[in-house]
C-alpha cells in the first residue's frame, strides 16, 4: 500500500476557508487576490491555495484580471436574480414536500422543535445583531425546511449557491423593515408547513422572489450611485 497524499484533502479545507470568506465578503467583491499573502495566512503553501483558487473560479467566486491575477468577483446583479429564480421554485418544492410529510404522519419528532428554535432565535434579535448572525440563521431556517423535505437534492443543487447569496443577503438584511417582513415570512411558512398545508411551496416562493427583487435592486442601485460619483 502506497502513502496517502494529503495535499487533496488540505486543498479542501483552503477551499473551504476561502469558499466562507468571500461568502461572509471578508474578502470583499473586487479585491484582489493575493496568493502568497492568503498562503501566509493559512499557514500553508502556495500550492493547496492555487488549486482552491482554481476551484473558486470554477465556482464563480474568483475571476481572471489579466495580468494582475485574479480578483474575487463582484456581486452581479443579472446572476443574482438567476440565482433567485432557481432558489423560488426550489424553496417552493421543498416547503410543499415538507408539508406533504407533515400531513402523511411522516415527518422526524425532531423536525418541529428544530424549526421552532430558530424561530425562537430570531425573535431574540436585536438592533445590534450582526448581519453574519442574522445570515447564518436565514439560511438555517431555509436549510432546516429543506432537510424537512426527505429531497437531499434540493440541497445538494442549492449548495453551490449560498456563498453567492451569503454576500448578497447582507444588502437587505440591513434594513431594519426587511429583516421583521423577511422573518414573518418565514413564519408564516414554518406555520403552514407544521400544519401540512402544501400552500407552503407558494409561501416560500413568494418569500424567494420578493428577497430576490429587493437584492437585484439594491444591487442596481448601488451599482448607478458609484457609476454617478
Amino acid at each position: 500500500m502506497e502513502l496517502i497524499d494529503p495535499t487533496p484533502i488540505l486543498v479542501d479545507r483552503v477551499y473551504d476557508k476561502l469558499r466562507h470568506a468571500i461568502a461572509t465578503c471578508a474578502l470583499a467583491p473586487g479585491e484582489r487576490i493575493r496568493q502568497a499573502e492568503l498562503a501566509d495566512r493559512l499557514g500553508v503553501s502556495r500550492q493547496p491555495v492555487s488549486h482552491a483558487l482554481q476551484l473558486l473560479k470554477r465556482d464563480g467566486l474568483v475571476e481572471e484580471t489579466g495580468r494582475k491575477g485574479l480578483k474575487v468577483t463582484e456581486i452581479d446583479p443579472a446572476h443574482l436574480r438567476d440565482v433567485y429564480q432557481v432558489r423560488a421554485a426550489l424553496d417552493a418544492l421543498a416547503a410543499r414536500l415538507a408539508a406533504e410529510r407533515v400531513a402523511a404522519g411522516e415527518m422526524p419528532t425532531a423536525a418541529a422543535p428544530a424549526l421552532a428554535a430558530i424561530l425562537d432565535k430570531a425573535c431574540a434579535f436585536g438592533d445590534k445583531t450582526p448581519t453574519d448572525e442574522r445570515i447564518a440563521l436565514d439560511i438555517a431556517f431555509h436549510n432546516q425546511i429543506i432537510a424537512m423535505s426527505g429531497n437531499r437534492r434540493i440541497a445538494e443543487t442549492l449548495e453551490p449557491q449560498f456563498a453567492h447569496m451569503m454576500r448578497s443577503m447582507r444588502l437587505v438584511l440591513d434594513i431594519g423593515g426587511f429583516r421583521a417582513k423577511a422573518w414573518q415570512q418565514h413564519g408564516e411558512i414554518a406555520r403552514l408547513v407544521l400544519a401540512g398545508d402544501t400552500s407552503a411551496g407558494e409561501a416560500a416562493r413568494a418569500h424567494a422572489e420578493i428577497a430576490g427583487r429587493e437584492t437585484e435592486a439594491r444591487l442596481r442601485e448601488g451599482r448607478a450611485l458609484r457609476h454617478s460619483a
